[in-house]
């Protein structure tokens, strides 16, 4: 059954579950709802929204965990006539406050359990039903209506929210059926946050073709082992990960052994952030290139998750530099322009300019930088036609078929998120002890992208370091901490007043060989302990583990790892050492109860204990 483009997402998500009513809609950690029985909740849900007064284009907050009530939310928003405006439980309260404020969200579905994390607005639960005799109202909205708002880091130290109508996500898919054929046989991992615009392709990819969408716990998200068996258990036919995720994926499966020839794949999508192909190279030697197919896909929130897709071939798995993007979906156009604003020809490295029906309707309560990014631009025949600037740079290699270089500004993509460093700076220098700020990323090795903050300032390093790694955790996303903060006199310079990477990167690079010693040193004058006859000598080695792994000196036994700076990325490396180390097999579960050396260290000992018996 062909999608409608002049419907709304949830009048297409109607037509299917009344084709497909008994079939499974969504799975989560705690069991499944059918394709009746999320229509039915999502319009009860609706029903309680109306009433309490959405409608058309207005935006409504959604702070629910990731599982089955997340998807009733969202379609319940829609629903209703509204957009939905996801903000994910785990930012802090600030950042939750400022995104419902930008949106005047005076309406906010929550869940039993994140009730109390929305302050000073109308709490609606997820589960709340209509009183008797109210019943769904009729459609309150078109395919030109307003479908979700996702906000992405802003320059200016504030975040800017995207607005996407309801015809821009149908036609994303319109556009790719011919490429993908999804149907209601495709099970698609749920992986990412709602708040992340690769969601968006991952819940209707499932819920506009019939599909099963199975929905991973954070925890399992965390686990590359325990994603792989969730692949593995549910007969997952899509997923969808960044490059990143997906290097660690790579190892669990090489892990997996003999049980990674049960994956039931069709497909690997990457987007996010750059893919290096080489890393597949693993990955290609046990699978092959076809069952799954690896696809590579460049987009934007402002177009509407992908711009671009290339099925990934046996010889791009030796490139270097560029990064071959394909071709553009068929709705959309791509051209590559100089700083003149001219078309460059095919070769010549430019801006990233994206047409078609994919583009926003803008930035939400920001019309200058609307009219800005969004354009018009007169064809030679004489016609208009709108464009978005990405401000990515690209190249075409060869006619209808492109590259991504990088960012042409100082936008950075660490783990999918784009992040813009002069927001997280413009935290920084909220500190009376910071002169001024630099952020910059660095890769701390093995494909581990990392966030740097160095401060302008004369203060105590150590003691400046813990108030501003609090502060930013009050304030940001865990995705925008910084990893480390280094503390400078002044901002290094070139001979053209521009910032010299070159010399924070020694500096970096001087902290993390400190690191190592210290750990060297440490494992020298404990190694008899560590091999479990002292539970101190273990707890020892831990702490200078994570030293080396996290760049930071003095960790205490309560110190959780991701208030340090770490990464999901990072604690999978940490893991990995402790097991090299100590010849166990501990996973991301051992730290459920919190990931500090405490923890970490009864852990080992009692592994250690059980062994010598």
């Amino acid at each position: 059954m062909p999608l409608d483009e002049s419907l709304t997402l949830h009048e297409n998500f109607e037509r299917v579950a009344r084709r497909y009513p008994e079939s499974v809609a969504v799975t989560d950690h705690r069991g499944n709802l059918t394709y009746r029985e999320l229509d039915a909740r999502a319009g009860r849900l609706a029903a309680v929204l109306r009433a309490a007064g959405a409608g058309r284009d207005q935006r409504v907050g959604l702070c629910v965990e990731r599982g089955r009530d997340l998807i009733v939310g969202i379609l319940g928003i829609l629903k209703a006539g509204a957009g939905y405006v996801p903000v994910d439980p785990a930012y802090p309260a600030e950042r939750r406050d400022f995104v419902f404020g930008q949106c005047d969200s005076g309406l906010v579905v929550t869940g039993a359990d994140t009730a109390e994390l929305v302050n000073g607005r109308r709490v609606v639960r997820v589960d709340s039903e209509p009183e008797e005799g109210v019943e769904e109202l009729a459609q309150a909205t078109d395919a030109d209506g307003l479908a979700y708002v996702i906000f992405t880091s802003g320059s200016s130290g504030a975040p800017k929210g995207v607005q996407i109508e309801h015809r821009n996500v149908v036609r994303l898919f319109t556009s790719t059926s011919e490429v993908f054929g999804f149907d209601q046989t495709d099970v698609w991992a749920g992986f990412h946050s709602a708040a992340f615009d690769f969601s968006v392709w991952e819940i209707w990819g499932a819920l506009l073709h019939g599909g099963r969408l199975v929905v991973v716990h954070r925890d399992t998200a965390r686990d590359p082992r325990g994603l792989h068996e969730l692949l593995r258990r549910e007969r997952v036919t899509v997923l969808n990960q960044t490059p990143s995720a997906f290097r660690n994926f790579i190892n669990a499966d090489a892990e997996a052994g003999a049980s990674s020839a049960e994956l039931a794949l069709r497909y690997v999508v990457f987007g996010g952030e750059k893919l290096d192909h080489r890393m597949l190279a693993p990955w290609a030697e046990r699978h092959g290139l076809d069952s799954p197919a690896l696809i590579n896909m460049y987009g934007i929130t402002e177009t509407t998750v992908h711009v671009t897709w290339r099925r990934i071939e046996e010889a791009d798995l030796a490139g270097e530099g560029l990064s071959p993007i394909g071709v553009p979906l068929s709705d959309l156009r791509l051209d590559i322009v100089g700083e003149d604003g001219k078309s460059l020809p095919p070769g010549e490295e430019g801006i990233l300019h994206v047409a078609g029906a994919g583009l926003a309707r803008g930035y939400l309560g920001h019309p200058e930088l609307t009219a800005e990014r969004f354009f018009e631009r007169t064809a030679a025949d004489g016609t208009t036609e709108r464009w978005y600037n990405s401000g990515d740079l690209g190249v075409q290699v060869r006619p209808g078929e492109y590259a991504y270089v990088g960012r042409a500004d100082r936008q950075l993509k660490i783990r999918g998120y784009r992040i813009e460093p002069g927001e997280i700076e413009a935290r920084l220098r909220r500190h009376p002890a910071v002169r001024d700020a630099v952020v910059t990323a660095a890769d701390f090795g093995g494909g581990d992208p990392r966030l740097v903050a160095y401060p302008v300032t004369d203060a105590d390093p150590d003691t400046l370091a813990a108030e501003l790694r609090a502060d930013v955790a009050q304030a940001l996303p865990y995705y925008m901490a910084p990893s480390m903060y280094l503390c400078i006199e002044e901002i290094p310079v070139t001979v053209n007043g521009k910032l010299d990477q070159s010399v924070l990167g020694k500096l970096l690079d001087a902290r993390l060989a400190e690191t190592r010693h210290t750990r060297d040193a440490t494992s020298a004058g404990t190694a008899v302990g560590a091999t479990g006859s002292d539970g101190a000598s273990v707890e020892e080695e831990l702490r200078a583990i994570w030293s080396e792994v996290l760049g930071v000196e003095g960790v205490k036994d309560t110190d959780e790892f991701f208030d340090l700076g770490g990464t999901s990325f990072s604690l999978i490396h940490m893991l990995q050492i402790v097991n090299k180390r100590f010849r166990l097999s501990l996973n991301i579960s051992t730290l459920s109860k919190g990931a500090n050396i405490g923890v970490l260290s009864a852990a080992v000992n009692r592994r250690l204990a059980t062994a010598s018996r």
